[in-house]
């Protein structure tokens, strides 16, 4: 899709932000269609953008199913926020991704930084995360700056920071909390026909 890169198995279905950028040849130059999932996935390692968000679809149609939710205990209903039992109140927040952030914080909160590639009005460019991130309490990532190779440097700017990773293209992998990462907010689909219809019609 335009938005949206989609891997389909047998036992789930992956998201991931599509991601512009295909200097680099592939990894995988025939594409990722019927190999074994673990080789699919690898490809989110890829300097090849478009072929990295195909990449984490496949890691996230392997992570994030209804069946694993329910066994780590974790599942959360798609209406609640991630920040869920967050005290904003005098906070500086950093929102790395164009994101609104739950209803209130913006009242509470001290400051409030976003943070995006491609700034909106009153959005900071990507470029000022070296010196506004040290400062927050509280951050949200986008899970799309793990297709793009950004995210192991915000997670050392976070390092005092509160760090939630959210959006659709997050893994729920319990692995990745201890990276020094306090919350994985990820999305686990029920509805394939639904995503599907999304996904190609975005």
């Amino acid at each position: 899709g335009r938005y949206w890169s989609m891997a389909e198995t047998a036992s789930g279905m992956g998201l991931a932000m599509h991601t512009e950028g295909d200097s680099i040849p592939p990894i995988f130059p025939a594409g990722l269609d019927a190999l074994r999932l673990r080789d699919a996935a690898s490809a989110m390692k890829s300097w090849n953008f478009e072929e990295a968000g195909f990449g984490l679809a496949a890691a996230n149609a392997f992570y994030n199913t209804p069946a694993r939710m329910e066994a780590l205990g974790c599942f959360e209903p798609f209406e609640k926020y991630s920040t869920e039992g967050l005290d904003f109140t005098g906070k500086t927040v950093g929102l790395i991704g164009h994101m609104r952030g739950p209803e209130g914080m913006r009242e509470k909160a001290k400051a409030v930084y976003v943070l995006e590639r491609a700034p909106q009005p009153g959005d900071y460019p990507d470029s000022a995360c070296d010196l506004l991130l040290p400062q927050c309490d509280i951050v949200l990532i986008t899970g799309s700056s793990l297709v793009n190779k950004t995210f192991p440097h915000l997670l050392e700017l976070c390092r005092n920071a509160y760090t939630i990773v959210t959006g659709p293209s997050v893994p729920m992998c319990p692995a990745l909390l201890e990276c020094g990462i306090d919350r994985l907010a990820g999305l686990v689909v029920d509805d394939r026909d639904g995503i599907r219809g999304h996904v190609l019609e975005s």
